[in-house]
């Protein structure tokens, strides 16, 4: 681990860990310390409060690594969600809140990769390397299907996944914190919002060709003689 400590005039001290919260895992799965993300701790003081208040940052696109595209996570997101019968859509709307896709995203509390896993819950569901997405997705689905299993309710499982389990236990619904309470409001949005959309489309998908008659659409008979008296019927 390498620390790099600079003061300038503005009290900003930075410390850039490599490899942070990798460790000699990343090296097992193959990931090389130039290739891993390269993670920013920033502590600034507060001119209002004169407080020193710590951000962290992960570079984008850390050099010699390509980055996961928004394909390739839709598509693991799809096979995990099948492989742990776990909706889809529900996945990507917890996705979108926690990372919008962001194989690299790190939280200032230490989450980490596309659903923004903690080192400890990463451990648990045997992910080895967080910013690795195919990873990721795969122990965040799982422990996402942990938490509908236990709650048997999706609302909770939600209010879990951002809370801990022990805090929707405790209260028996979703915890009054407001970090939590708008981010199961926000994944319920998008999950439900998801779901009207299947619908729709799956709709669409089966109504008939408006243009085409339909095969046991009544039609209109018309019979007629002629002037020889011979009897017509025809159908418009």
């Amino acid at each position: 681990m390498r620390f790099c400590l600079q003061i300038g005039a503005s009290a900003v001290v930075t410390i850039t860990v490599a490899m942070a919260g990798l460790g000699a895992e990343s090296i097992s799965s193959g990931t090389s310390a130039a290739q891993a993300p390269r993670i920013v701790s920033v502590v600034r003081t507060d001119a209002r409060t004169g407080r020193l208040v710590r951000s962290i940052v992960v570079s984008p696109n850390p050099a010699g690594r390509k980055a996961a595209t928004e394909a390739e996570v839709h598509a693991w997101i799809e096979e995990a969600a099948r492989n742990f019968e776990v909706s889809p859509l529900l996945v990507d709307s917890v996705v979108q809140v926690e990372s919008n896709y962001n194989p690299f995203a790190v939280s200032p509390k230490g989450a980490q990769g596309v659903m923004q896993l903690m080192p400890a819950t990463a451990r648990r569901f045997g992910v080895n390397n967080m910013f690795d997405a195919r990873q990721n997705i795969e122990g965040g689905v799982r422990y996402l299907k942990f938490l509908q299993d236990t709650f048997q309710d999706d609302r909770l499982a939600i209010a879990a996944y951002n809370a801990g389990e022990k805090a929707v236990t405790k209260y028996g619904s979703v915890p009054p914190y407001a970090e939590t309470m708008s981010y199961v409001a926000k994944v319920g949005k998008k999950y439900t919002q998801a779901q009207r959309a299947a619908a729709k489309n799956k709709a669409e998908a089966k109504a008939p060709d408006a243009t085409q008659p339909a095969e046991d659409t009544p039609r209109h008979i018309v019979a007629y003689r002629d002037a020889e008296g011979r009897l017509h019927i025809a159908t418009e």
